[in-house]
C-alpha cells in the first residue's frame, strides 16, 4: 500500500479519495466524507504507528510523538482511548469510534456484513464514574440490543473489561411475611420479638432475623420495618410506648443515615420473592437468596447487593474490589440504585474480550 498523505484538521484527519480504497474498503477505517475519507484521531494514530500514512499539519509532517501530543491536546482522554482501540484491534476486532467511544463488531464480521454487537466506554481508574452516566449508557446499548462493556485503564496502562447490564432480580419464595401478629421491642440498634411461637415462625418459615436464644428472635432494622409495615409486628420502645412508622424510621435513621435507602432496596427484594440477609462479611449491604428451603439447609446466596443513591459516583478501585470479591465467591454483584420508591439494578462483572 502506498503511503497516504493526510491532513490534521481539528479533531479529525482528512484523507483523499485514494484512502477510500486503501483504508475504508479494505480495513473499514474512517468514514466517507465527500469523495475522501475522515479518520478519527485514534484511527489515525494507529495507522501512523504502522507506517500506513503520513499526517501533515500546516505544511509540516508530524512524527508519531508530535501527532500523539497534538491529539491529546485536541481530544479528552485521547491516550486512554488509543490504548483501548489498539488493544481491541490487536485482538482481531473491527472497531469504529462512536459517541459511546467505540462500536465493536464480532470476530469474523465487519461493517457492512453485520451490525456491531458491543458498545465500549473507556474510563481511567482515577476518574469518578457517575452512576447516571453508566445507567444511561447501558440503557442506550440495551435499547438497540447491544452488549455494554466498560474498559478501565489503570495507571500502568493495563486494561480490565467489565460487562454492565440491567438486572431485574426474581426470587422464588412464597408470601414474604407469615400471617401472625405480635409485639416487639426496639432496643439500641435492633428489635427483639419475645413470643416464642411467633419467633420460631418468623425465623424458620419467613427466614427473618436470628434467634437470640431458643425462644426469642432478634431482627435487623430493615427487617423490623418491613414486618412492621405489614402489620406483623407492633414495635414499642424500651418504656413500652408504641412507635409509629415515622417514629421508628426517625430513630433508625439516626442510627444509620442511609437506613431508608437500604430499606427501599430490602423491601423491593423481599417483595420480589427473595430472602435478604446482611452482606457485612462480604463488605456489601446485602446477600440475597432466590430460594431457601429451610434454615438447616441455607444454600449459597446468588447476589451481593450494594445500595447506592441516584447521584452516586463510582470510585473504580472500590468497584473493582467489590466485583472481584463477588466473582471469587461465585456470586453476582448487583448495585441497587434507589430513587424514591423506585429501585434499579446494575449487574457488573469482569469479562474477557
Amino acid at each position: 500500500m502506498n503511503l497516504l498523505r493526510t491532513q490534521l484538521k481539528g479533531d479529525r484527519v482528512l484523507a483523499g479519495k485514494e484512502a477510500v480504497t486503501e483504508l475504508y474498503k479494505t480495513g473499514y477505517f474512517g468514514r466517507l466524507k465527500g469523495d475522501g475519507l475522515e479518520l478519527s484521531l485514534v484511527e489515525a494514530a494507529f495507522l501512523l504507528s504502522r507506517g500506513k500514512l503520513e499526517i501533515e499539519l500546516e505544511g509540516t509532517l508530524l512524527d508519531f510523538r508530535t501527532f500523539f501530543e497534538q491529539a491529546s491536546l485536541r481530544q479528552p482522554n485521547f491516550e486512554l482511548k488509543y490504548i483501548v482501540y489498539k488493544d481491541l484491534k490487536e485482538r482481531g476486532y473491527y472497531v469504529q469510534p462512536s459517541a459511546v467511544d467505540f462500536r465493536v463488531y464480532p470476530r469474523g464480521s465487519h461493517p457492512g456484513k453485520s451490525a456491531a454487537k458491543i458498545f465500549v466506554h473507556v474510563q481511567s481508574e482515577r476518574q469518578l464514574l457517575p452512576v447516571k452516566l453508566l445507567q444511561d449508557s447501558v440503557a442506550s446499548a440495551e435499547n438497540v440490543h447491544k452488549q455494554f462493556i466498560l474498559a478501565v485503564v489503570d495507571e500502568e496502562s493495563d486494561l480490565t473489561f467489565y460487562e454492565v447490564k440491567t438486572k431485574v432480580p426474581e426470587g422464588e419464595m412464597p408470601e414474604p411475611y407469615p400471617a401472625v401478629k405480635t409485639d416487639a421491642t426496639f432496643l439500641e440498634d435492633r428489635v427483639i420479638v419475645w413470643d416464642a411461637r411467633i419467633s420460631e415462625i418468623l425465623y424458620s418459615k419467613g427466614f427473618y432475623g436470628k434467634m437470640l436464644d431458643s425462644e426469642r428472635l432478634q431482627l435487623s432494622l430493615v427487617e423490623s420495618l418491613y414486618l412492621f409495615s405489614r402489620g406483623v409486628i407492633t414495635i414499642r420502645d424500651r418504656k413500652g410506648k408504641v412507635l409509629s412508622f415515622d417514629e421508628f424510621t426517625e430513630k433508625a435513621s439516626k442510627i444509620e443515615s442511609s437506613f431508608m435507602r437500604k430499606y427501599s432496596v430490602y423491601k423491593n427484594l423481599r417483595d420480589s420473592g427473595h430472602v435478604v440477609k446482611t452482606g457485612f462479611k462480604f463488605g456489601t449491604n446485602f446477600r440475597v437468596y432466590r430460594k431457601v428451603e429451610s434454615v438447616e439447609k441455607i444454600p449459597h446466596s446468588e447476589y451481593l447487593v450494594n445500595v447506592i443513591p441516584a447521584d452516586f459516583e463510582f470510585k473504580l478501585p472500590v468497584m473493582s474490589g467489590a466485583v472481584r470479591l463477588a466473582n471469587s465467591v461465585r456470586k453476582t454483584m448487583l448495585f441497587a440504585i434507589e430513587k424514591g420508591e423506585e429501585v434499579k439494578y446494575l449487574d457488573i462483572s469482569r469479562t474477557k474480550m
